[in-house]
């Protein structure tokens, strides 16, 4: 596919962003763009607001699997462009409107000159949030349409058009979501002692949390813990009676993460009876680390090597998540950055990729997927 037909996908695409499990339109989208190509070796299925595609092979020894993910963020679009988001509210910050499109520019590829090997590709909503890989992987479609091997990509701001970054082993991180209520006793401003301010407490659990990192962890490991929300009050006379607080936590092992939740629950259970209140942390999905095959990636990088040579990029892991490691937890594969150079970084409401990079990844998985058939 050339890049005006791809730009075209993108932005339609870009226009209609849509939360985890509300993809309605992207879903629609997608169905009618699919039931304009050849149907003689393409078999269809919707799963929750997502789908699978299966394309048949000539003469099949294994599946390929390929997964795209379909959601948007809770974003107010800047970026000024004509075909920005009509969805107020919500934008393809994270790139996912790139995703599908290369998978659907991938799909038009293959479905008009079949492989040998069967293709399905999933689909995948609520990548973003609350967490579409898991229940996919429990599904009967994609048990149905199980892969031998998967791969998937991620565009990366930092990176050129023409760049492909990875490495064998961990490339995301571990990372879980915290939300922290904190309930008291409100109250005048004038009369502090007889209410029991949230402010305060839950101010002092965001310094507390961040000791864990600097005196419970390995300094030769790593990990973080980011609040990115605090809310609490009302008007500056009113001694607040809740507070909340929203973050992430990220880690390289699983292993830290248990310390950094187990240390956790012991601050909200000493801060509870400190502060004589409520401390309630709500339970949200962690996503595991995405840990690419060594074997997989190798054959994958000799293949960039010899056909792509001057995309490779040997990268570092990092502090990102995705839950597509799930899916890489179950069947061997991988992930790999695609760049797209712009200055504004992933979930950034300026952010906006150089489309240029779409057929380019194109050609690209077309490749690796035509060099599987032996």
């Amino acid at each position: 596919m050339n890049l005006t037909d791809l730009q075209k996908i993108r932005r339609d695409l870009h226009q209609i962003p849509e939360l985890g499990y509300e993809e309605f339109k992207t879903q629609a989208y997608l169905l009618d763009y699919l039931s304009q190509l050849p149907q003689a070796n393409m078999v269809v299925k919707k799963w929750r607001t997502g789908l699978l595609v299966r394309i048949s092979g000539t003469d099949s020894k294994k599946t390929i699997g390929y997964r795209a993910d379909m959601d948007g963020l809770p974003i107010v679009e800047e970026t000024g462009l004509a075909y920005a988001s009509k969805h107020l509210g919500k934008m393809h910050a994270c790139g996912h409107d790139m995703h599908m499109t290369i998978a659907l520019g991938v799909i038009t590829n293959i479905v008009t000159a079949p492989l040998q090997n069967d293709v399905v590709f999933y689909f995948q909503p609520a990548e973003e949030n609350p967490g579409g890989a898991q229940p996919m992987l429990a599904s009967d479609e994609m048990k149905e349409w199980w892969p031998d091997q998967i791969l998937a990509l991620h565009v990366a701001p930092e990176y050129e058009v023409g760049k492909i970054a990875l490495k064998p082993g961990l490339l995301f991180a571990n990372t879980s979501e915290l939300f922290v209520n904190f309930t008291g006793k409100g109250g005048h401003a004038a009369y502090p002692h007889k209410a029991n301010d949230m402010v305060v407490a839950a101010c002092e659990f965001v310094s507390q949390v961040q000791s864990i990192i600097s005196r419970n962890i390995d300094p030769l490991d790593s990990a973080v813990i980011t609040i990115g929300k605090v809310a609490a009050g009302n008007t500056m006379n009113i001694i607040s009676e809740t507070a909340a607080i929203e973050g992430t936590i990220r880690t390289l092992s699983k292993e830290t993460m248990a310390i950094v939740n187990a240390r956790i629950a012991q601050l909200i259970e000493g801060m509870s009876i400190a502060y004589d209140c409520k401390i309630e942390r709500l339970e949200r999905p962690a996503y595991m680390q995405v840990y690419n095959n060594e074997q997989v990636t190798k054959e994958f990088i000799d293949h960039l090597e010899k056909q792509f040579p001057e995309a490779y990029v040997p990268c570092r892991e990092a502090m990102t998540g995705e839950d597509f490691g799930y899916m890489l937890d179950k069947i061997p594969g991988l992930m790999f950055w695609l760049g797209i150079d712009t200055p504004y970084g992933l979930h950034h409401s300026k952010m906006s990729p150089t489309e240029e990079a779409l057929p380019f990844a194109v050609g690209v998985i077309t490749s690796y997927l035509k060099s599987l058939d032996k």
